[in-house]
């Protein structure tokens, strides 16, 4: 089944991890796009330090080379598409777990099948429990599959990704400390870090 995929998060910065986990969600649900979102300003997010949202929008666009509120963004994509696509919405489990903050969680579900990631060591499936409680009753769930179905027609399921030993808050630590983030990060993004002086040790005291 083919359709396009929606892979929102703060990318703060982005890097490979990101990358791999979108390829694999990408590979597994059989897309023909994944499309990467950064998140302008995350209300879920409000008061925390954060690279500007166009130096972040911009690093996402470094490294493929190539709104606000992910519910406004599902519906401009969905009208953009056309109600025959398939759209697949993937994102981290720690933003999943704060799902029930984001503008029109419940909303959400019915837009696009949802693809929780995580690396392991990580629960094999996702519970009832995790499902924002103003969205739990539209849900069915599959024993066999380990796949909840939405009454929309709509499926939430959590795929393990590749065990990468890499995150954000590392990078950043990184940079601050003036440690190499080689490898980490493509190498566009980590010239754009350098050349704009983003996590900068006096940055990281803000």
């Amino acid at each position: 089944m083919s359709g396009i995929g929606i892979f929102g998060g703060t990318f703060d910065p982005i890097h490979l991890g990101h990358l791999r986990a979108a390829e694999e969600v990408r590979e597994a649900e059989r897309l023909d796009e994944m499309w990467l979102v950064p998140a302008a300003l995350p209300p879920h997010k409000e008061g925390e330090a954060l690279a500007g949202a166009a130096d972040r929008l911009r690093m996402v666009e470094l490294a493929v080379a190539g709104p606000s509120y992910s519910v406004d963004t599902l519906r401009a994509v969905r009208a953009q598409v056309g109600a025959p696509s398939r759209l697949v919405f993937a994102l981290g489990l720690d933003a999943f777990r704060d799902f029930h903050l984001w503008k029109e969680h419940a909303a959400l579900f019915a837009l696009a099948d949802v693809i929780v990631v995580t690396r392991p060591p990580a629960p094999a499936r996702l519970t009832a429990d995790e499902i924002p409680l103003a969205a739990r009753e539209a849900f069915w769930y599959d024993s066999g599959s380990g796949v909840f179905h939405h009454q929309s027609g709509r499926v939430l399921r959590l795929q393990h990704i590749t065990a990468l030993d890499i995150s954000a808050a590392r990078i950043r630590a990184n940079v601050a400390a003036g440690r190499s983030i080689r490898f980490l990060v493509p190498p566009l993004v980590e010239a754009y870090i350098a050349e704009h002086r983003l996590y900068r040790e006096e940055d990281a005291r803000r």
